[in-house]
């Protein structure tokens, strides 16, 4: 068995190999990253080989191409955070970085990193290409209330969104001089385009998660709508990897890091290395969830009466809705509502499991 360690670049990878007995048996750089150039690389090890490359840049198409190569038999993921042997060596080249990832990979100490399939991986592109322009849309929107604003007067309609049918049009008649005048029809016409985009995506994101349970699932709980409760699925992937809800509370970064020595115990912000498009979608959602369902507003109106800011009552709610998705995603349940009673809310709330009645 050859264990080789590939150092991922984005026009070149540099690629070491060790034996059974830790010898180095091969080294090479391969220009591109074409599948050709790996082909022929394995194919004159001789051997079998497993194969370890880093989370990094594109990794998904390297990994796919090494999959579809006879002499590879496996290719671990490694985790680029924890794999800190490389990131804190005081020399590091190209070569340096695989020849101690294969020494990782030998002795089976590789931090691996959990590899979604193909399909997944291109639900979560389409998704994140959705907030993506959603952003965009919401930097533009700013931009033009910014340039309304130092307008002397702008006579407009009383709408409740600006953006809408009968606010673009009332914008699209203005007369501002210039060089107002042309920024406002370009970011109009930019919005107008991005409108385009969106719902073109929305409606691919319909139809790619119309038959998935898991989405359908969780857009029962309140907040996660169609689109929140796709991202979430997509995300999780599936739910036997976190053995119990503090698992996805940490993969999420919901919980807060803690530093604990000489019997003191410090709690500091949420993690920081985290999925933070999970993260992301359960705090939109528990913004949601705090002013349209009493158990999450309720909850949020508790420990603001305690005096927790608005950041961290409605990241409580987050927590509190994440370890309720586990449940639901555990046994298959939708989410039902429940009456509220004096003890919705015991003490310490924010410690206690909601459980979803089996």
């Amino acid at each position: 068995m050859q264990y080789v360690a590939i150092d991922l670049h984005k026009r070149y990878s540099v690629v070491s190999a060790l034996n059974e007995q830790g010898q180095r048996t091969r080294e090479a750089r391969i220009e591109g990253n074409s599948a050709a150039g790996f082909a022929q690389y394995f194919k004159g090890l001789g051997e079998p080989s497993k194969v370890v490359i880093e989370a990094t840049w594109n990794w998904g198409r390297v990994h796919d191409l090494l999959e579809e190569i006879e002499e590879v038999e496996e290719v671990v993921l490694a985790h680029p955070y924890k794999t800190r042997i490389i990131a804190e060596a005081q020399v590091k080249t190209d070569k340096l970085d695989a020849r101690a990832l294969a020494k990782l990979l030998r002795a089976d100490l590789v931090a691996r990193a959990y590899i979604p399939s193909v399909e997944t991986r291109r639900r979560k592109e389409v998704l994140r290409q959705r907030v993506f322009w959603v952003r965009v849309r919401t930097m533009v929107r700013n931009r033009v209330h910014q340039l309304l604003d130092r307008q002397p007067r702008v006579d407009l309609p009383q709408v409740s969104d600006l953006f809408g049918a009968r606010g673009m049009k009332a914008m699209q008649q203005l007369q501002l001089p210039e060089p107002d005048a042309t920024q406002l029809r370009q970011d109009l016409d930019l919005l107008e385009q991005l409108q385009v985009h969106i719902k073109e995506l929305e409606e691919m994101i319909a139809a790619q998660n119309s038959g998935d349970e898991p989405t359908q699932t969780l857009a029962t709980l309140p907040g996660l709508g169609k689109i929140l409760a796709a991202v979430v699925a997509a995300e999780i992937d599936r739910i036997e990897r976190f053995a119990c809800p503090k698992k996805l509370l940490a993969y999420a970064g919901l919980v807060p890091t803690t530093h604990s020595s000489g019997g003191k115990t410090y709690n500091g912000p949420l993690k920081p290395m985290c999925n933070k498009w999970l993260r992301w979608a359960f705090v939109e959602a528990a913004w949601v969830a705090v002013g349209h369902e009493n158990y999450f507003g309720g909850l949020y109106r508790q420990h603001r009466a305690r005096g927790k800011r608005a950041n961290t009552a409605i990241v409580i709610v987050a927590r509190r809705m994440a370890e309720i998705a586990w449940q639901m995603l555990r046994h298959d349940r939708p989410y039902e509502d429940r009456p509220l009673t004096q003890n919705t809310f015991p003490d310490r709330s924010e410690r206690a499991l909601v459980e979803v009645t089996a």
